[in-house]
């Protein structure tokens, strides 16, 4: 039997994906870590390239994994092991037929918020991949634009910047700042409120909570 917080964050994500249709993205509900990874690599055909950006998220859940065991053409900047070779598997990543990531927030209109350091998780997100797959746990969800918009700043941000050892405020203070630290990991600031062409970009929700 569903707990109440369960059945809130079904109601929450079964009306998501209605809001994020219309806004031509295709969305899935998952109420389990388990079902998502099995969803999406049923959009994922068999000898397709994939790649993904730096997300705990699809690390801590099992999804990598999955298709590093699929019959894929993984590209996984991981594996790289100097500087060049990494920023090399970051340019093959935005080729690939599928991208996966996940995202800093999620308003309950359906527009996603992502903040990036380098940049190459929000190029996937724009242009490149031919298809983008974006898991979404159900603690990234906010109210509003606005109030996503301060999580991906304000939470996401400042706990990134601590694992990567950054010497930014944020990592002394818990907030954004607004600085201009060279370790500043807030490049890119990107607002994706409808998915163009239509379909290309895939959201999977996740009624469990993973990453930050």
């Amino acid at each position: 039997m569903s707990t109440p917080i369960e059945k809130r964050n079904g109601a929450l994500c079964k009306a998501l994906v209605a809001k994020l249709e219309s806004r031509h993205f295709e969305a899935y509900y998952c109420p389990t870590a388990k079902e998502a990874i099995e969803k999406a690599v049923s959009l994922v055909p068999e000898k397709s390239s994939v790649s993904w950006g730096g997300s705990m998220t699809i690390r801590d859940m099992g999804l990598t994994k999955a298709f590093h065991n699929g019959d894929y053409q993984v590209i996984d900047r991981d594996l790289g092991k100097s500087p060049e070779e990494i920023g090399e598997l970051h340019r093959k990543g935005l080729l690939t037929d599928y991208f996966i990531t996940s995202t800093n927030a999620l308003s309950e209109e359906g527009i996603l918020v992502n903040i990036d350091g380098t940049g190459n998780r929000v190029a996937a997100l724009c242009f490149g991949p031919k298809n983008v797959i974006v898991i979404c746990s159900v603690n990234k969800i906010a109210p509003n634009l606005d109030a996503a918009i301060s999580r991906a700043r304000n939470v996401a941000a400042p706990i990134n910047a601590f694992r990567f050892m950054g010497k930014t405020p944020c990592v002394t203070t818990g907030s954004c700042k607004n600085c201009t630290s060279p370790d500043c990991i807030c490049s890119q600031v990107v607002i994706t409120r409808l998915s163009k062409p239509a379909k290309r970009i895939k959201v999977i929700l996740v009624g469990e909570e993973f990453g930050f």
